[in-house]
């Protein structure tokens, strides 16, 4: 996966890295196809996620390390001294992520929940596992596409605030209006990206696009939404009065 396998089009922002590859094509082609099924469209996934992860890890610090060969002779070597984290996006980025620990293996994997509500069209966060007081040098997030972008705005803008002293994103295909919405709004960030697609539905839906990257993964495909996924930002967030109410045994009572 040599650098001249990347292309920077003029309609696209600098910080945005578009793989011009055969295979990632071939293999980019697979996932947007129907009939692939989900084991084939995860072994794709996570093959694409490993090739953009290769490319994306190409200016990571590395420190001198000497090592004893089976020669019994000294090498100087290298080795990675940048802290990465791994951030999938649940759950549609879970499989993105095992490709680049693949990658990395030294590399910690934190997990951030989002969903995008069906009322606001804007995501929601329901799930944050970033150590507190832990961040890292690098962060690697991953999802499998990007549309409207406002999802991984809310995660860079996490990561950022979290302490990430670098972040960037990996994805199999994108919006060319959401890439540059996103790259304009963080142009400190590196967006590496397999596939750009021109245009977005009126749900926000990449066209041609990959369909709903999480059901086609996982074989869940759902008729329609789970209650959770209707409400709004406002609606998701418990209310003091609606908190369990703690048990009292009747002994209590008396």
């Amino acid at each position: 996966f040599p650098y001249t396998t990347l292309f920077r089009s003029s309609a696209l922002p600098p910080n945005v890295h578009a793989s011009s590859h055969p295979l990632i094509a071939h293999k980019i082609t697979r996932l947007r196809n129907r009939d692939t099924k989900s084991a084939e469209f995860r072994s794709l996934l996570k093959e694409i996620s490993f090739y953009l992860g290769y490319e994306a890890t190409s200016h990571i610090n590395s420190r001198k390390q000497v090592v004893t060969t089976p020669m019994n002779t000294e090498f100087t070597g290298s080795e990675i001294s940048d802290n990465i984290a791994i951030i999938p996006i649940l759950r549609a980025g879970l499989v993105m992520g095992d490709g680049v620990l693949d990658l990395i293996p030294t590399a910690v994997v934190h997990h951030i929940g989002m969903f995008r509500s069906k009322v606001s069209n804007l995501p929601v966060q329901y799930y944050n596992r970033l150590p507190r007081d832990e961040p890292c040098d690098i962060a690697f997030v991953v999802d499998p596409c990007v549309a409207t972008s406002n999802t991984l705005h809310a995660v860079v803008s996490i990561c950022k605030k979290w302490g990430a002293k670098k972040v960037v994103v990996l994805a199999a295909v994108g919006a060319r209006e959401g890439l540059t919405r996103l790259a304009n709004d963080h142009p400190d960030i590196d967006i590496y990206i397999g596939s750009c697609d021109d245009t977005l539905d009126a749900k926000g839906m990449l066209i041609p696009g990959l369909g709903d990257s999480g059901d086609r993964q996982f074989g869940t495909p759902i008729a329609e939404a789970p209650e959770v996924l209707q409400m709004s930002a406002e609606e998701t967030i418990l209310k003091p009065d609606s908190s369990p109410k703690k048990r009292t045994r009747s002994s209590d009572k008396n």
